[in-house]
């Protein structure tokens, strides 16, 4: 599946448990010599009474991370499709917590992302206080970024243009940058007015992404605090476009989005 374009092999593993190693998902990812994917999704069965099902998210490296609002999507429309629900409302808990799928008539899928996390120890990111910017050295040079968590932690840098950022180096520099512990996602946003932005996002673990719904997410949010954007805003990734909404304060972000089917197979490991 994919959604704009980050594409994921979705798995059901509601009927018994699927203990991959890391080497076995590198495998299935590895785009040469396996299906290849961005991200690899578990479908598992809940063991909380408020859930329906348990979603497990790990990159193309092998690990295992907490949140990915693209994957989000394509699990909401693969557990309707697979007839494992009908429900339209579904929830489901990640290792972030728990997260809200609405699918829509047009069968674009809602996400209820959850708060976001703006005090730097919650990110995590090594940082004095709470602010709308901080100052992040890199190889000699002084950049703006700013930090939030959306369930997972990502660095997001103002550029004048995204199609001549340097995505992949400044991007795999920051992923690893010390003070941030957990690494970090990168997006590089260019704000074309209140209500639109142009995003590309070096997603940590998978490098640089057709599309990453967290990221547009964390852009917006990021946005928002530094007064740029509007409460509502369409953004522009390579792979398409995604809505994102937030009041701001401690209200929720919301991402509507859609997810596509490409292919069924199966794979021996």
């Amino acid at each position: 599946m994919h959604g704009l374009g980050n594409d994921f092999v979705v798995i059901d593993a509601t009927d018994r448990p699927l203990p991959l190693t890391a080497e076995q998902i590198r495998h299935i990812a590895d785009r040469r010599r396996g299906v290849g994917c961005d991200q690899l999704l578990l479908v598992e069965r809940s063991q909380r009474p408020d859930c329906l099902f348990r979603y497990r998210i790990y990159n193309a490296d092998g690990g295992e991370v907490d949140q990915c609002g693209n994957g989000a999507r394509c699990f909401a429309r693969f557990v309707r499709a697979r007839g494992l629900t009908v429900a339209v409302e579904i929830p489901v808990y990640t290792a972030a917590g728990r997260l809200n799928l609405t699918v829509n008539e047009d069968d674009s899928v809602t996400v209820d992302m959850g708060r976001p996390k703006l005090i730097p120890a919650q990110i995590p990111f090594q940082a004095d206080r709470q602010a709308p910017d901080y100052a992040l050295s890199v190889d000699g040079r002084t950049y703006t970024i700013g930090a939030v968590s959306l369930g997972n932690p990502h660095a997001v840098l103002r550029v004048g243009s995204v199609d001549e950022a340097p995505v992949t180096s400044l991007g795999a520099a920051i992923e690893t940058h010390p003070r941030f512990p957990a690494r970090v996602n990168v997006g590089f946003m260019q704000v074309l007015e209140p209500r639109r932005i142009r995003l590309r996002v070096f997603e940590r673990g998978a490098g640089e992404t057709q599309a990453c719904g967290s990221g547009a997410c964390a852009a917006v949010v990021v946005g928002r605090v530094q007064g740029l954007l509007e409460e509502t805003v369409t953004a522009e990734l390579t792979g398409g476009n995604l809505v994102v909404s937030w009041r701001g304060g401690n209200e929720p972000v919301l991402m509507t989005g859609p997810a596509t089917f490409v292919f069924e197979g199966t794979i021996e490991l």
